[in-house]
């Protein structure tokens, strides 16, 4: 794993942890396609509506910083909420 893919890694753990009541079943994979990383972000069922967010508002805006920080990082990011 590459120093960018565990930074992007890191930050998404930071940003999804306070939204779940049960933290240490965050499973983030890291996928490397190249110049893109697919981070793969598994939370307990219980959880998933809080990640998600209404509408989808919250997963987008987990994308919209993952997507900031790996272009400063001079890659490309795709968050992908597993179920």
């Amino acid at each position: 794993m590459s120093s960018s893919e565990k930074r992007m890694q890191d930050l998404l753990y930071i940003l999804v942890k306070p939204l779940v009541n049960h933290p240490e079943e965050i499973d983030i994979t890291p996928i490397d396609q190249g110049n893109t990383v697919l981070l793969e972000i598994r939370v307990s069922p219980d959880d998933m509506g809080k990640v998600i967010g209404k509408g989808g508002r919250r997963a987008e805006a987990i994308r919209t910083i993952m997507k900031a920080q790996a272009s400063r990082l001079g890659r490309r990011v795709m968050v992908d909420i597993v179920g």
